[in-house]
């Protein structure tokens, strides 16, 4: 114990306490403003190499700044979390979203293209579009709205980068995001994982028809090659893999290539519609529009479907069932079972990977370390390596998928 607080007492006399635009707080490593247990359990499970964390989470993860993550570290963050230790600050100046969720609170003034002073304030309000206003699903995975022009007024078309990540509601889901993107807001580092985060109304059902069997997918509200905003609970919603990559991902890229082409701005936003309690979205509203050439390159507003084909999906649980079958509330639906009774030769003929259930690894197959999994734990898995990391799967280090 008095290691403990010996340790504590030096962070507490070189850490600045004044709160700035860029303090953050130590143990929060989900960055929401506070040290909860959550995070705790986070630095924990990085601590056994479960997870990984990326350059901003490991520092604020690295509560005794002796530059590696430990379970000493999630101890102290779990003190702070039961308020047995006071929270400590710090200057973030990896991030991005503090400081610029802190300005979007200010109205300032600045000459727009057009030369005019104009007064702007920051986000963009969210659009006045219901889940009434939805219109029908005729098959297509997207929908103009509002003769496909956006809903930004002219004050809030600005030519300076920011983001803007509502706060979760009181049943837990995403408001609406909004951003001026630019090239500086674009990521410089490879995409961590996401498994850690579990949207409002996830579920985690596999079914044979869907493109890499996993039915839900964690969809960025703002794409993660626009803002490198990754692991944000705030920026993640639970949504089919048809919506995320038939419905979002096209505009996103188109976004995406647009701005590293001109090194322009698009005012962009997303907002997920539900409806009454539902924890599942019924879609996303995106709209774009390219600043500096007032939207000549990018201009564009529809709504995303939350659906997937052959899918029933009941909207105020996330439980789903193949058309014609019974509702699926299990972690795995039947179509996954089927697999699993299938023969093993036959499934490692046609696996990508081999998983540890237990583990959470994933294996190349001809992996000697693969061949050591019990059989309770093991799987075959075909289908894209992302896909595995987003569920909370890490490559094994000896093989390296």
């Amino acid at each position: 114990m008095k290691k403990f607080s010996s340790i504590l007492l030096s962070l507490l006399l070189s850490v600045v306490l004044t709160l700035s635009p860029s303090a953050a707080l130590l143990g929060d490593v989900d960055f929401n403003g506070k040290v909860t247990a959550s995070d705790a359990r986070m630095i924990l499970r990085v601590s056994a190499q479960l997870e990984k964390f990326d350059t901003r989470r490991i520092k604020a993860a690295d509560m005794n700044g002796d530059g590696k993550i430990s379970a000493l570290d999630a101890r102290m963050a779990l003190r702070i979390s039961a308020s047995l230790s006071p929270t400590v600050t710090y200057r973030d100046e990896t991030t991005k979203t503090t400081e610029k969720q802190t300005e979007t609170k200010k109205n300032t003034t600045e000459k727009n293209t057009t030369g005019k002073n104009v007064s702007k304030k920051i986000p963009a309000a969210k659009p006045k579009f219901t889940s009434g206003e939805i219109p029908a699903y005729k098959g297509n995975p997207s929908v103009e709205i509002n003769d496909n022009k956006p809903f930004f007024t002219y004050s809030e078309i600005i030519s300076e980068s920011y983001e803007y990540y509502s706060d979760l509601d009181s049943l837990g889901r995403c408001g609406y995001t909004a951003a001026s993107i630019g090239k500086d807001l674009m990521p410089t580092e490879e995409r961590g994982s996401i498994g850690m985060v579990k949207p409002s109304g996830w579920h985690t059902v596999k079914y044979d028809i869907v493109d890499g069997k996993y039915l839900y997918n964690r969809c960025h509200l703002i794409g993660y090659q626009l803002t490198g905003e990754n692991a944000n609970v705030n920026n993640l919603i639970t949504g089919t893999r048809y919506m995320n990559v038939e419905g979002m991902l096209p505009y996103e890229e188109t976004v995406s290539d647009y701005i590293k082409d001109t090194g322009n701005h698009v005012m962009y936003r997303s907002t997920p519609i539900f409806k009454g309690s539902d924890l599942l979205a019924r879609g996303v509203l995106l709209e774009g529009y390219s600043v500096e050439d007032k939207g000549k390159g990018i201009d564009f507003c529809v709504f995303c479907y939350n659906v997937q084909p052959g899918v029933s999906i009941n909207y105020s649980t996330g439980d789903s069932s193949l058309i014609g079958k019974a509702i699926v509330t299990t972690a795995t639906s039947s179509a996954t079972k089927q697999t699993t009774e299938s023969t093993t030769s036959q499934q490692q003929k046609n696996a990508d990977y081999i998983l540890n259930k237990s583990t959470k690894k994933f294996h190349r197959t001809n992996c000697e370390e693969a061949e050591k999994i019990k059989a309770s734990n093991k799987e075959y898995y075909k289908g894209g390596r992302q896909t595995l990391i987003d569920e909370g799967y890490s490559p094994c280090k000896r093989c390296n998928p």
